[in-house]
């Protein structure tokens, strides 16, 4: 038998029913479609079985793909109101930055074309 490092160890198991538990200690179980090199998968017909002492329930997800997630990622959700003046406040200094920009490179002599006016392929 060969050995396969990694995800690449799952190829043969795709199309077979498996019993997943997530890090967020979920249980699913469904046929495994897809999975990619961080451990990214797809389950079909999947449904989540949730236990309670010696009781079980299966509640159907269908198709279930499980990103990676950052567990230490630090957002946090804001109003609509929000988060639309911190973008627009965020593109507001782009803008800016991008004008300080053109101005330096014409004061040494040099041009930037826009981006508007440059061809697309």
């Amino acid at each position: 038998m060969n050995y396969m490092p990694g995800t690449a160890s799952l190829i043969q198991d795709i199309d077979k029913k498996h019993l997943v538990l997530l890090r967020d200690r979920r249980t699913l179980i469904g046929y495994l479609r897809s999975i990619d090199q961080f451990a990214n998968l797809v389950l079909h017909q999947t449904v989540e079985r949730i236990h309670v002492g010696k009781k079980y329930g299966d509640i159907p997800r269908g198709i279930f793909v499980d990103l990676e997630k950052e567990s230490d990622t630090p957002l946090q959700q804001v109003s609509i109101e929000e988060i639309l003046e911190e973008q627009r406040v965020e593109q507001q200094a782009k803008q800016e930055s991008e004008k300080l920009k053109v101005q330096v490179l014409r004061e040494r002599g040099l041009s930037v074309p826009r981006a508007d006016t440059l061809d697309e392929f």
